[in-house]
């Protein structure tokens, strides 16, 4: 009888802890890979809205356009700089709607599929860690053939530009961020049918 009862126990306690698990995952417990797939005109997959920033900030003249079609981001422009300072435009994919930190340390980096016409373009993880917005950024560099390309970037391999090389936190990642950037006068154009973690 006495075992019949600890038996009963164990099955409840087995219950009880799929439940937690499965409330844990559908509620924040774990940060989803697939960040945008372009599905939603304006939000991205984790429901937050896209945000767009480029230089006329900080005194340039950058134009930017985006539009969503059928699941893919269409981004085209034309980068003119502030005098002195690169010019830039920004496609930017929060990870938390009050910008709070996210902890993407069980991924290895980021995966795009993107297809560039023109232009030059970077994507950087933006840690709550860095206070003057040099964040750790690679290059993204696919071949102008009008295709779609698979392109993975590792965290590691994602540097600062002008300030001290510290490692990414990847507990403190916030958002992501698409950039298309230029030196002087000149256009880009590019696609983006999926972003996530790998």
């Amino acid at each position: 009888m006495k075992h019949l009862f600890v038996k009963h126990l164990f099955i409840r306690y087995l219950g009880l802890a799929a439940i937690l698990t499965l409330s844990s995952a559908s509620f924040g417990g774990g940060l989803s890979p697939l960040i945008d797939d372009f599905s939603d005109a304006s939000n991205n997959n984790l429901g937050i809205p896209r945000q767009f920033l480029n230089d006329t900030l900080a005194g340039g003249n950058t134009t930017t356009a985006q539009a969503v079609v059928q699941g893919i981001i269409n981004a085209k422009g034309e980068i003119i700089p502030p005098r002195g300072q690169p010019g830039w435009a920004s496609m930017i994919l929060p990870l938390d709607s009050q910008s709070l930190p996210k902890d993407a340390s069980a991924f290895e980096g980021v995966r795009l599929l993107i297809k560039i016409n023109s232009g030059s373009m970077s994507i950087s993880a933006n840690s709550t860690e860095i206070t003057n917005f040099d964040y750790h950024a690679a290059p993204i560099t696919v071949m102008a053939d009008g295709k779609f390309h698979e392109v993975k970037i590792p965290f590691a391999a994602m540097k600062r530009a002008w300030s001290e090389q510290t490692p990414l936190n990847t507990k403190t990642i916030n958002s992501l961020s698409i950039v298309a950037f230029g030196l002087q006068k000149s256009a880009f154009d590019f696609a983006v049918d999926e972003v996530s973690f790998y």
